[in-house]
Formats: C-alpha cells, sequence, structure tokens
C-alpha cells in the first residue's frame, strides 16, 4: 500500500468497513454514536460484545487486520491480553469489544449517549 491509502479512507469509509467486519464476526450489541462536534477524539465511537474473550480478540484482530490490508491503517489496540475488554483507534474511528459482563459494569455507551429528555414533575 501507498502513503496515500491512509488519507483515502474518510471516517465513514473506516466506519462502513468496521460495521461490516463487525456484522461477519458475529458482534452482538453493536451501538454507533456519533463523536462530531461532541469530542476531538475521533468522529465515531462503535462499542460491540463478544460472547467470549476468545470471540472479544478474535473481533479485534479481524477488525485491525482488515483495515490495514483494505484501507493502510495501522490500529492501536489495548486489552487484547485480558480478553475482557479491546479498545482499537484508528484515529477516526474508535471500537470497544466487550465481554457481556464487562460491557455491563462499565456501560461506556451511556457516557456518549444523548441524556432522555426529563420530564418535569410539576410540584
Amino acid at each position: 500500500m501507498n502513503g496515500l491509502a491512509q488519507a483515502d479512507a474518510t471516517s465513514e469509509t473506516q466506519l462502513a468497513s468496521i460495521l461490516a467486519i463487525l456484522d461477519d464476526m458475529k458482534a452482538d450489541e453493536v451501538v454507533e454514536i456519533d463523536l462530531r462536534g461532541k469530542s476531538a477524539i475521533g468522529d465515531y465511537m462503535l462499542v460491540c460484545t463478544g460472547r467470549s474473550s476468545r470471540q472479544v480478540v478474535s473481533i479485534a484482530d479481524k477488525v485491525t487486520e482488515e483495515l490495514k490490508a483494505r484501507h493502510g491503517i495501522l490500529s492501536k489496540t489495548e486489552g487484547k491480553d485480558g480478553g475482557d475488554w479491546v479498545l482499537i483507534d484508528t484515529g477516526d474511528v474508535i471500537v470497544h469489544v466487550f465481554r457481556p459482563e464487562v460491557r455491563e459494569f462499565y456501560q461506556i455507551e451511556k457516557m456518549w449517549m444523548p441524556a432522555p429528555p426529563t420530564r418535569s414533575s410539576g410540584h
């Protein structure tokens, strides 16, 4: 791949590729969060669940391998040793892959999702 491959991969292109990979790898409960205008850490965040530590690591490996092969993107990863929670950072898209119990404990997507409207009690 030449040095232009990464520049050609927009955050939307990366997002579409990652969503397709997560679908192929049977990731559960995929949540997409649009970070544009909300944070400088990236344009999108994806949160998903793997059913076991082995599947969490396999999903992370496949995402990083495919992004490198398709777009020339070298992703940074954290947490692959434990297999409970793997973070993949492409620069534009951040992917969190959790085991179910770990995802439930941290509830990371709730920090980034819009708050539900509150009702005034009228009291």
